[in-house]
């Protein structure tokens, strides 16, 4: 059984773990920085199986008017399991009064495209949305 809940600094070996498995490197190379990403985060939440960290969604911003989703990741052996549809739902539903509930992905990865448009969330574009990059 998953067992969904909050997670602090103890986590965050688990966490570099779970980035280096899904090759998301650019966390790995600044532990503090990454310790402080994480304290400084509006919302993060873990699946937990057994008491290990398998997945989690963290999430950035005022809570008020925008909530990003910085991270979901779920653990290669756990995938196809509702597990990241669950973690998304479940910051979706702590964060439903806010106006603008968002995230980013790469427009070349057919995997995360495709879970997103499963899971009914619109591309900017078919918002009606551009976005730019600094």
């Amino acid at each position: 059984m998953t067992e969904y809940r909050k997670f602090g600094a103890a986590g965050l070996s688990r966490v570099r773990a779970l980035y280096e498995d899904s090759g998301w490197l650019a966390y790995l190379g600044a532990p503090d920085k990454l310790a402080r990403a994480f304290a400084g985060s509006l919302f993060v939440l873990g699946a937990f199986r057994d008491g290990v960290l398998i997945g989690f969604i963290r999430c950035v911003g005022d809570g008020e008017h925008i909530v990003y989703v910085q991270d979901l990741i779920v653990d290669k052996a756990y995938r196809r399991q509702g597990i990241g549809r669950t973690l998304l739902r479940k910051a979706r539903e702590t964060y439903r009064h806010v106006r603008t509930f968002l995230l980013i992905t790469d427009a070349s990865d057919e995997n995360a495209n495709a879970f997103y448009q499963t899971i009914k969330m619109k591309s900017c574009e078919d918002a009606g949305l551009t976005g730019y990059l600094g």
